[in-house]
């Protein structure tokens, strides 16, 4: 079957097309995958202005689709397209609708069948499509997922495809918010996590910064990144020669402190649910720190569980990941009247 899948949660406009073959066992093969980012539009503001997003969504749509047919060489999408998958939440209300219409309108046109998939899960399933073999039903699950982004942390149970349960997540600021929001107090621009994770590569001295780790030791599985953006903001305003130096040891410490957060409570509900794997998915989890640190942990502490992580084009938001979810969802197919965006769908 081939897949055509829209994501457009956020301000990423994607579109992807997937084939897969076999039941049992199936292949994945990546017709096309395009992404038309919105960075340039939402930088002078420093994060993302929803209604402005909804209008360059609008905007890229057409064309990405185009684009996307084109390289899947696909002439006849009314024959040849089986499915279409749309990302109907969680994310921005304006920017969820501006997808759902735009996959309703092409359901409609097409006469092809429409599945909704949730974007958390979205993140999650894309890992499958790395696999080499199909052994993710058996003995890489129960899972621990750590999806963390500019607008979500979440740690998921993940007891079978479609089967999960959030363990615990931010109770303010996302992780990816915060990487942006200790950007913006430093000056670095926007989006702040990869200014962040380069400046940090940059350091080489010792810090004589010390940020505190918010929750860190607390029994749950909850986050908060709020405490941290103060007090980068209080430390910034009793530094007067913010040069170079200063930014690189502000940044690596910013990014460890997220990361020390991230993995000790990851590792935690590794521990007491007693999983098989760890899962990543999520904008930061395009972080290399993030991904080296967290399998020195596993080893050091011995742990016997798989770690599974996207490649950095597929932590980001993206319409094959959208794919991937759409094939696993595949029988829960809804007609376009009934079919409406939920800007804030649980993955539960």
């Amino acid at each position: 079957m081939k897949i055509l899948a829209v994501e457009t949660s956020c301000d990423d406009t994607g579109i992807a097309i997937l084939e897969v073959k076999g039941q049992k066992s199936p292949s994945f093969s990546v017709l096309s995958n395009v992404v038309a980012s919105q960075i340039d539009v939402h930088k002078q503001y420093g994060g993302v202005y929803p209604f402005l997003a909804k209008r360059e969504h609008e905007k890229n749509l057409p064309i990405t689709l185009e684009q996307a047919l084109t390289e899947a060489k696909i002439t006849d999408p009314s024959k040849e397209i089986d499915l279409i998958a749309i990302t109907y939440g969680p994310g921005l209300e304006p920017c969820l609708w501006t997808g759902v219409n735009f996959a309703k309108k092409l359901s409609e046109d097409w006469n092809v069948p429409l599945v909704p998939v949730n974007h958390i899960e979205a993140h999650i399933l894309v890992n499958f499509l790395q696999t080499t073999n199909y052994k993710l039903h058996t003995n890489l699950l129960p899972a621990t997922a750590l999806v963390v982004s500019g607008g979500h942390t979440q740690i998921i149970l993940m007891k079978k495809i479609g089967g999960y349960k959030i363990l615990g997540e931010t109770r303010d600021d996302a992780a990816g918010e915060c990487f942006d929001k200790c950007a913006k107090i430093l000056g670095l621009g926007y989006p702040g996590g990869p200014i962040i994770s380069k400046l940090a590569l940059e350091n080489r001295g010792p810090s004589s910064i010390e940020l505190p780790r918010p929750m860190m030791n607390t029994k749950d599985c909850d986050f908060s990144f709020s405490g941290l953006k103060t007090a980068v903001l209080y430390a910034d305003r009793k530094i007067e020669n913010k040069n170079e130096d200063y930014k690189k040891q502000m940044a690596c410490e910013v990014q460890q402190a997220i990361i020390d957060v991230l993995i000790k409570k990851t590792i935690k509900a590794v521990k007491d649910y007693k999983v098989r794997s760890v899962i990543l998915g999520g904008g930061v989890t395009a972080n290399t720190e993030l991904k080296k640190q967290f399998e020195d942990k596993i080893k050091k502490e011995n742990l016997n569980i798989n770690f599974i992580a996207p490649k950095p084009s597929l932590s980001t938001d993206n319409g094959l990941m959208v794919a991937v979810a759409g094939y696993f969802n595949r029988n829960k197919k809804v007609s376009a009247k009934k079919l409406e965006a939920n800007a804030n769908l649980r993955v539960e």
